[in-house]
């Protein structure tokens, strides 16, 4: 029995033993992986990242730099055709779309109210002309009196008094005669008025054209240009020349000259560009928004159109222009998106010398002796697979190249993608990668 218990008490021993050294070779394994796991993460840290771009050799280009706006096409020539009278339209004869030719009827204001006006003041003149013509007798008799009296008083025969009261009554007569003629006068004025405004029940066209807008029927009361500004019954247009109103913003605009050719692309014609020029710009801005934060300045540039195809072409379509405001030819010229600026330092100030540093201004005046740093543009040029940022300065530019006027010599094949490659990723000496078989160069979002 003792010697039964002994061997299971060995047994035992050797189990706890055999577990012991199972749960210590466990625990060493899992302390070499963590180990290794470390040096890997260490190692793959200090692995230098190589940044996968897409470049362009720089080369000479021909730049067309332009200016892009919207706006309307307009006719160069119309006139909206208002009333300048009150009363019922009787006669309209063209409706929107027809052709006119100066001189024909367009409207016609029903007269009627003008007519006993008419008779009221031609009345009054016959009453006046009749008036003066009694007083014209009188005057006469006045006269033959006032004479005969002087020729008394001249030979003792008559009194002073008489001769003053010969001449008062001829001073009288003469005097209601001149204010007669003033009176016939002032009623031949109003006359003239109310035949004025006759002849305005009748509105001839000012020019050949077409009727392009038409806002009152046969029947419709308008009102005359004594109420603010009159009806506007309709619009004649001169359909033969035309052009382009176009918004351009405050920042353009100074770079548009008069002369300037223009692409114009109107949305009723997909398939055709129009070409024109630019002919009048406006001096004076066209706010939207005032006072908001949403205010925008604009300009209205006039731009005619060259219609030789003879194009239905009408007021109010919409229409994209490219103003040709700069050209150069032969010139150094890199991709658009590959020029980018680094703020190097850019919020940081310098200063004349030390007493200038800001601890020590005092006073707004010593404050304005900070100057800021701009950032600077720069371009990475590949050498030896490895990313070179230059400095460059830049010209004029158009939707897809930007002239380098110095800063890189021909040749050279800077980075052109991806965006957050030159934006971001890249640095002095950077490594880089380059592939340039990509059909499309992917522009990566921050």
């Amino acid at each position: 029995m003792a010697d039964l218990n002994n061997t299971t008490g060995v047994q035992n021993g050797a189990r706890k033993k055999k577990k012991n050294r199972k749960k210590k070779f466990l625990w060493i394994t899992a302390a070499a992986l963590l180990l290794l796991i470390i040096i890997a993460v260490v190692v793959s840290g200090k692995k230098e990242k190589v940044i996968e771009v897409q470049t362009e050799k720089v080369k000479r280009q021909n730049i067309t730099q332009i200016v892009t706006a919207t706006g309307k096409v307009q006719s160069e020539t119309k006139v909206n055709i208002s009333a300048e009278v009150s009363g019922e339209i009787v006669s309209l004869p063209f409706k929107e779309g027809d052709e006119v030719k100066k001189g024909d009827l367009l409207v016609k204001i029903k007269p009627d109210a003008y007519f006993p006006q008419l008779k009221q003041q031609n009345a009054a003149i016959k009453v006046l002309e009749s008036n003066i013509k009694t007083q014209e007798v009188n005057l006469r008799k006045f006269n033959l009196d006032l004479k005969r009296v002087q020729e008394l008083y001249n030979k003792g025969l008559a009194s002073a008094s008489d001769l003053e009261s010969a001449q008062t009554s001829y001073d009288a007569t003469l005097a209601q005669i001149n204010s007669i003629k003033a009176q016939i006068n002032q009623q031949r004025a109003s006359l003239s008025s109310v035949e004025y405004d006759l002849s305005k029940t009748t509105i001839n066209s000012p020019m050949s054209g077409t009727v392009t807008q038409l806002n009152n029927e046969l029947g419709e009361k308008v009102l005359g240009t004594s109420f603010n500004i009159g009806s506007q019954i309709m619009t004649i247009s001169d359909l033969s020349k035309m052009e382009c109103q176009v918004e351009v913003g405050e920042t353009d605009v100074t770079y548009i000259k008069l002369g300037d050719t223009a692409r114009i692309n109107i949305d009723a014609f997909p398939n055709k560009v129009f070409t024109g020029y630019v002919y009048e710009i406006a001096n004076t801005a066209k706010t939207k928004g005032q006072g908001t934060q949403e205010e925008v300045v604009n300009f209205i540039v006039k731009i005619r159109i060259f219609n030789e195809e003879g194009f239905d072409l009408r007021p109010g379509m919409s229409c994209t222009v490219d103003i040709e405001v700069n050209k150069k030819d032969n010139v150094f010229a890199v991709p658009i998106q590959s020029v980018t600026t680094r703020d190097d330092d850019s919020t940081s100030f310098s200063f004349r010398d030390d007493k200038d540093k800001p601890e020590n201004l005092t006073n707004a005046k010593e404050e304005k002796s900070q100057k800021k740093i701009k950032p600077k543009e720069i371009v990475f040029v590949i050498e030896n697979g490895v990313a070179k940022k230059k400095e460059v300065k830049t010209g004029i530019s158009d939707d897809q190249y930007i002239e380098i006027i110095e800063g890189i010599a021909e040749n050279e094949e800077v980075v052109k993608g991806s965006f957050k490659a030159i934006n971001k990723d890249l640095d002095n000496g950077t490594k880089v990668k380059v592939d340039n078989a990509k059909k499309k160069i992917k522009q990566d979002k921050e």
